[in-house]
Formats: structure tokens, C-alpha cells, sequence
């Protein structure tokens, strides 16, 4: 005789819904944002052929407080550091909130 399966509360429901209920979804928002952010700088780096030490001195900062901006696992990054870190880049930062 065959037992019958449990019914999955997150079946049908995606892994927003899953981290929202578990009250993680902001947390994991931000960490991905912050993600994107560093690759997007990093690929900008690259393609600007400059090391950290020439962006650290273009921005006027130190090599360490760069690489805490080029951490993708570091969520503090303040809005005046990007913009600090685009316009070494020579690239501007086009911030915009959205409906959640």
C-alpha cells in the first residue's frame, strides 16, 4: 500500500515567496543588488585597463575602503562612494526606486 505524500506548502510558489515568508527576501535583495554592483565596477575596471591602486587614487580613497566597494559580499556601499567610484570610471550612476 502506497503512503500518500505530504502536501508542500511552497509548491506552486516561487523562491521569492519561499524567502519573503521566511522574512529574508530584503536581505537577499540587497546582497544581490550589491552583487551586481560590484560586477558592474569590476567590468568597467577592466575595460578602462586601470588596476585598483590607479581607481583608489582617482577616487581619492584607499585601496582597502576600494576593495570593501568592489566586495560583492560587502552590502554597505554608500550612494557618494559609487558615485565616486563611477565617475573614475567615467560613468554615471542612474539610481531608481520601483514598485516591490
Amino acid at each position: 500500500m502506497k503512503k500518500k505524500a505530504r502536501a508542500n506548502a511552497h509548491r506552486g510558489s516561487d523562491f521569492s515567496d519561499f524567502l519573503a515568508e521566511e522574512g529574508l527576501l530584503p536581505e537577499v535583495e540587497v546582497l544581490a543588488l550589491k552583487r551586481a554592483v560590484a560586477l558592474q565596477l569590476q567590468e568597467a575596471l577592466e575595460q578602462e585597463k586601470l588596476s585598483k591602486t590607479q581607481l583608489a587614487k582617482r577616487m581619492k580613497t584607499s585601496r582597502a575602503a576600494l576593495d570593501r566597494i568592489l566586495d560583492p559580499t560587502n552590502p554597505s556601499l554608500t550612494v557618494a562612494s559609487l558615485g565616486k567610484a563611477a565617475a573614475a570610471l567615467g560613468r554615471k550612476v542612474d539610481l531608481k526606486l520601483v514598485p516591490a
